[in-house]
């Protein structure tokens, strides 16, 4: 086995074990609040000041990457992940309003911090000269980070069930201590160093190819979370009676399949020379997922099969979007400059994390005020204005001009 094969193990053993935690924090957290008798709307404030500060780090860890190098910013993720959950394992009179917010921002800083350093990683383990093995590499983490990401939402369900919130979160800390302390080892020292000492300014990218991009990025995941963060669990939970055990499999259910559809992407888009995605691929797709959404909506409210309906459709849209989820993210990879890879990676994934927080208030927000039906309706608008932006991308000649 050679050094890049070890350190993309390394690399994606530690994502998944981060994922694994980050999932079930976040099923731990909507049910166990929503069972407290917290209203949607302040449920998903609880989960601001995570996207908020996912902003900030994809930019301030980007540059920290390039400075310091990607072991390190990977390594203070899992460490600050650990401390958030420890946070949480206070005492239940402990666990105000604010004291979860908090804890939440540290988990948002140690989720994309983590994430930031596993993308850019990928990178520099394989050979500009070989893209269609940078495609299969990044789908294979993408996609198997997001059907751990699902587990992790199943296990939230159970752990819940099981130990209660305080005990779910102890028992995750412990494992992820023990992983973070092997990942101290393991890890190579001089991952994702730029050779140039960048200015700070720099984590703002002059690609035209990355800005566009990262604007698709922003709605794309705001059209996702507007439906998913808050208004399907409750929804799932009050409209159709489930428990959090069947709210908590079905949320875990849909996120494994959408990341074991993401690792075959490579497979299902390969129509170009290459095997390569151009933008026509990437346009195609996105037009496929806008109007989705919509139809799941109009499909609402007729006949006594709502169940059907929504499950049916989401399901279906969970597969289109993790085609558009692994393209996006195989090409911010490629169009990412070699020297200091975590800039450019950091800021497409700035605009990831600004979506989701959009994503999130909107979630809470207007399905309260107007209903599940809203907020797909709104997830369908966000969803063209992201194929516009999508088809505004330079030809691939053109943007690798940039790498």
């Amino acid at each position: 086995m050679n050094a890049a094969i070890r350190q993309y193990l390394v690399i994606t053993g530690n994502y998944w074990a981060f994922t694994l935690t980050d999932g079930a924090l976040r099923m731990l957290v909507v049910l166990h609040f929503h069972q407290l008798g917290y209203s949607p709307l302040a449920i998903a404030l609880l989960f601001v000041f995570y996207e908020f500060f996912g902003v900030v780090t994809n930019l301030v860890g980007g540059y920290l990457g390039a400075r310091l190098g990607l072991n390190r910013t990977m390594n203070i993720g899992l460490l600050l992940q650990v401390l958030a959950l420890g946070m949480l394992a206070v005492p239940a009179t402990m666990l105000t309003v604010p004291w979860v917010m908090a804890a939440q921002a540290l988990s948002g800083i140690a989720k994309d911090l983590n994430k930031m350093s596993a993308k850019s990683g990928i990178k520099l383990l394989v050979p500009g000269s070989e893209q269609g093995k940078l495609y299969r590499w990044v789908a294979i983490l993408t996609g198997s980070k997001n059907t751990l990401k699902g587990i992790g939402f199943f296990l939230g369900g159970a752990l819940l069930v099981a130990t209660g919130f305080q005990g779910a979160v102890i028992a995750m800390a412990t494992a992820l201590m023990l992983v973070w302390l092997a990942s101290l080892v393991l890890l190579s020292q001089e991952l994702g160093r730029s050779k140039a000492k960048p200015k700070f300014t720099d984590v703002f990218s002059s690609s035209r190819a990355i800005n566009v991009l990262s604007f698709a990025r922003l709605f794309l995941f705001g059209a996702r979370d507007i439906w998913f963060v808050v208004a399907l669990p409750v929804y799932l939970h009050t409209g159709f009676g489930w428990d959090f055990w069947q709210v908590g499999s079905f949320m875990a259910l849909w996120v494994i399949g959408y990341g074991a559809i993401q690792t075959l992407a490579p497979t299902l888009t390969r129509r170009t020379a290459q095997g390569l995605p151009q933008r026509r691929v990437a346009v195609i797709w996105a037009m496929l997922l806008a109007g989705l959404p919509a139809a799941i909506a109009l499909g609402l409210g007729h006949g006594g099969q709502d169940q059907i309906v929504l499950v049916g459709g989401l399901l279906l849209f969970g597969a289109v979007f993790a085609i558009n989820s692994s393209l996006h993210s195989y090409l911010i990879v490629s169009l990412a400059r070699a020297d200091g890879v975590s800039l450019d990676v950091g800021f497409y994934y700035m605009s990831n994390a600004m979506g989701r927080l959009l994503g999130t208030v909107l979630s809470g927000w207007m399905y309260q005020t107007y209903g599940l039906e809203a907020c797909l309706w709104v997830s369908s608008a966000m969803l063209v204005v992201a194929t516009v932006a999508v088809a505004r991308l330079p030809k691939s000649s053109e943007s690798r001009e940039h790498a």
